[in-house]
């Protein structure tokens, strides 16, 4: 029960995270694009590479800081992080293959999703 505790922990810690680093990166560059976005992805890749990189082989990160920090934390900020390590995961694995699949899956198949789900969003509001 622990570790879903961290979990929901460090969740809404990330979550918390991201809207202010979104509002205060778009308040301060006052552009339409996206950069608060940006700015939260770049930066959580940054960050679990960089304590998964510390981490390995060292044995600090207990089971359960790990799941704060990488689950909890990380995801609530950003699930672009994992897509990211995952994908640099299979490349340092020797699965280039796998990790251009998933970057081509993750990209084109999200993309697609949310076109897909607008699409029906603009159908079941004609529907009402």
């Amino acid at each position: 029960m622990l570790p879903v505790l961290l979990v929901a922990l460090g969740g809404a810690t990330g979550a918390v995270a991201r809207y202010l680093t979104v509002r205060v990166v778009q308040s301060t560059l006052q552009a339409s694009f996206p950069y608060g976005t940006l700015a939260v992805n770049v930066s959580g890749c940054l960050l679990i590479g960089l304590l998964f990189g510390l981490a390995e082989g060292r044995n600090w990160l207990t089971p359960n800081f790990r799941a704060f920090l990488s689950v909890g934390f990380l995801g609530g900020f950003t699930t672009f992080s994992a897509f990211g390590y995952e994908t640099i995961a299979l490349v340092r694995d020797g699965l280039v293959a796998q990790a251009a699949l998933n970057v081509v899956l993750q990209l084109v198949v999200g993309l697609a999703a949310v076109a897909l789900g607008l699409a029906l969003s603009h159908l079941l509001r004609g529907a009402g």
